[in-house]
């Protein structure tokens, strides 16, 4: 009895806790729609597509959604399922799981990289004279520090982060139906619901602007399967995770659709300063001499966030290949409190390390680090469609039977692997993404590599 004790407690003690809540799914759902790229970089997005910015986010936004509604219905599908790496080994085999694992957390691993170096240049708009570093690095300490803690204290954070983006938000929409209301004149224009289509229409800049602002948008969706992957630690994924999921088309629409909507009727878009933010350019219009302050605070919050997400989403990834002994035995270790520390350790070695070699090398580089993760999230979402592909196929008795079923399989599935393409196709047709395109697969043929030399030494990594 006491042996099968032993057993019964470490088995509780190598799963993880279950300690997220509903409002932190909720909350989290909307922050992983809402990036920076919304507050700092819209406002050259509408300066490059013009309203048809709008269409162009809405088609990324379907897209999206049935991407995360093939990720719920096979996460659902297996209470099991913990991540990534869980339904591709099942669905396309080992070598298949060891190549997605590593690359999703390559993706999060650069995207901290990059969140952590924004830190610090945030910070110094209010002190200059800190070094860059200093910020990023305080930050990720404390990160560090709090995810160690539990699970629902990462929770916590992710919550009060994605608040601070959506109360931005909400009031740039308020403000802005005020400024409509009244037909506030600036910038040579009084703000009008004309203003959306009288200046040139809604593709000023033709198909071919419309067709290059799709880079921008699918840029800014990045991190928005982070929702699903919190099946694992969330006290009622049943409930919970179909409930975040389903309501991604209306946050869009509201956040990500309404804001841009609201701007472009306030200024036209051939008047909006792409160097500066709309944000900042609203709420200077009503007055509010602390616009840039305020702005400055919220990508602040946002580029933390990004930085939470990704020790949370890269220590899980890590954990479940050491799980699967595509990496070190001792990083699935997990505290009393049911966290990978060993994993968040290892996570944010990698993340100080290259956030070092951004000072080191050039800047180029860095930029072509960046870019080449964006892909490899492209090529996550990829797999996730054609495991749901094969889930559908191979199990068709379990897949009747879910109440969380992809809608218009398998047309949705097919035609979101054909926008996928697409993408890619587009990212070859821009300068700076061109590069990181065609260097990509380089890391995928060192993972090949990697897996091949490890099943050549006849055992997995120990």
């Amino acid at each position: 009895m006491t042996g099968n004790s032993n057993k019964d407690n470490l088995g509780q003690q190598q799963k993880l806790s279950r300690g997220l809540k509903n409002r932190h799914i909720q909350l989290m759902a909307i922050g992983g729609a809402i990036g920076t790229g919304l507050f700092l970089g819209s406002g050259k997005s509408i300066h490059f597509a013009g309203p048809s910015i709008l269409f162009a986010y809405l088609i990324t936004g379907v897209f999206c959604f049935f991407i995360m509604r093939s990720l719920g219905e096979l996460l659902l599908s297996n209470a099991g399922y913990h991540s990534f790496v869980d339904f591709v080994r099942d669905y396309l085999g080992d070598m298949a799981a060891f190549i997605t694992g590593w690359t999703y957390w390559f993706c999060w691993i650069s995207l901290a990289m990059a969140d952590l170096t924004a830190v610090g240049i945030y910070m110094q708009y209010w002190l200059p004279d800190v070094p860059q570093w200093l910020p990023g690095l305080l930050a990720l300490i404390i990160l560090l520090i709090m995810n160690l803690a539990t699970v629902k204290l990462f929770g916590e954070l992710e919550f009060w982060f994605a608040l601070i983006k959506v109360i931005a938000i909400l009031a740039l929409i308020v403000t802005g139906i005020f400024l409509i209301a009244k037909g506030f004149s600036a910038a040579s224009s009084s703000a009008s619901l004309t203003n959306l289509w009288s200046h040139g229409g809604m593709f000023p800049n033709g198909w071919h602007g419309f067709i290059l602002s799709f880079q921008m948008v699918v840029f800014a969706f990045v991190g928005i399967e982070l929702v699903g992957l919190t099946a694992g630690e969330t006290e009622n994924p049943q409930k919970v995770i179909p409930k975040a999921i389903n309501q991604i088309p209306a946050r869009i629409l509201l956040f990500y659709v309404g804001a841009l909507f609201v701007i472009m009727c306030i200024y036209p878009w051939n008047v909006l300063n792409p160097n500066e933010s709309p944000f900042v350019q609203v709420f200077s219009a009503v007055g509010i001499v602390a616009a840039a302050s305020m702005i400055n605070f919220v990508v602040l919050t946002s580029a933390a966030s990004a930085a939470n997400s990704a020790l949370f989403s890269t220590s899980r990834m890590v954990y479940s290949l050491a799980k699967d002994h595509h990496a070190p035995g001792l990083l699935k270790k997990l505290t009393s409190s049911k966290v990978p520390s060993n994993a968040l350790f290892f996570s944010t070695i990698a993340i100080l390390i290259g956030v070092s070699l951004n000072y080191i090398m050039p800047e180029q580089v860095f930029t072509l680090i960046t870019s080449v993760s964006t892909i490899c999230f492209i090529f996550i979402w990829g797999i996730t469609v054609i495991c749901h592909l094969k889930y559908r196929k191979t199990r068709p008795h379990e897949a009747k039977a879910s109440k969380f079923k992809m809608p218009f399989y398998p047309l949705s599935n097919y035609l979101t692997l054909a926008f996928l393409a697409f993408i890619l196709v587009v990212l070859a047709l821009a300068n700076d993404t061109r590069v990181a395109l065609f260097v990509t697969p380089v890391w995928f043929v060192l993972l090949i590599i990697l897996y091949k030399v490890q099943t050549i030494r006849g055992h997995k990594i120990k």
